[in-house]
């Protein structure tokens, strides 16, 4: 196992003990989208600083699926914006770490979100902003596939691509699930290549879990000013890491029992050849 693998095994760890702890929470999203925010941080895509979150020349990330707020809160604890103590007050009285992210609140946290459907209409909207003042940071976001279904989506995706806005960066959690049941039942998305591009956008395509093609791929958009938006469908398992949640619609909002969260560190300790995932 990676540095890169260990990193993002350990915050899938702290996103079951966090929703386990709450009693409440998005486990199947958080889970699945784990490697992608552990290839953005940790594998130096994106330009940030934990003793400075609102460093000027930071790269802006979003998390439009804002229900994954435990997988943005185990990626911020690991690379030391806060305590990681703090993990376990999720949803509790008085936390910082609020069920979906609080940008008032917690330092790292760029945009308040929860809403589905506006992640991507924000970070064009800050794309727009670096490009006035001159700047060349990036701005990513990353959403939901069944969160693609909202028009929202695509009104972003229009304006993206006619202001030519080469420094935004749209990351799909493909994983083919919603609260509801299979995406391709809800409302079905399609090829969602073919509708990047047909907005306009560069698109490449991942595998969601492979770090190594994540950082690859996220660092190539990133460096890619040609004038074109770019869009990275990463193809994921809802659940990832815990082989009862994966796959499993039924784990998009719905936190373990004592004895499923004991089932589920015993394996994910067991990746990294300990006897429980750690303190």
């Amino acid at each position: 196992m990676t540095e890169l693998e260990r990193r993002a095994n350990e915050m899938r760890v702290d996103i079951v003990r966090m929703i386990a702890e709450a009693g409440s929470g998005h486990p199947g999203g958080s889970l699945s989208c784990a490697d992608i925010l552990c290839a953005l941080y940790f594998g130096g895509v994106l330009e940030h600083d934990p003793e400075r979150p609102d460093w000027e020349e930071r790269d802006r990330f979003i998390l439009a699926k804002g229900h994954a707020a435990p997988a943005l809160y185990a990626v911020l604890a690991e690379a030391g914006y806060f305590p990681r103590e703090e993990l376990l007050t999720l949803r509790k009285l008085g936390t910082r770490l609020q069920g979906h992210p609080d940008s008032n609140q917690l330092p790292g946290v760029e945009v308040s979100t929860g809403s589905l459907g506006q992640g991507l209409s924000i970070a064009a909207g800050a794309a727009v902003g670096l490009e006035l003042d001159g700047k060349p940071q990036a701005v990513f976001a990353l959403l939901g596939d069944g969160e693609c279904q909202e028009g929202q989506v695509w009104e972003a995706a229009m304006f993206a691509a006619h202001r030519g806005l080469d420094n935004l960066v749209a990351i799909v959690d493909r994983n083919g699930l919603q609260i509801d049941g299979c995406t391709a039942d809800v409302c079905d998305p399609g090829d969602m290549r073919a509708k990047f591009e047909a907005f306009g956008w560069d698109v490449h395509e991942v595998d969601g879990h492979d770090i190594p093609a994540l950082v690859k791929t996220l660092a190539a958009a990133k460096a890619d000013r040609s004038g074109r938006p770019h869009a990275v469908i990463a193809r994921t398992v809802k659940g990832k890491g815990v082989s009862f949640m994966e796959n499993q619609a039924g784990w998009h909002g719905k936190a373990p029992n004592g004895e499923q969260t004991k089932e589920a560190l015993a394996e994910l300790a067991g990746r990294t050849g300990e006897e429980v995932g750690r303190d």
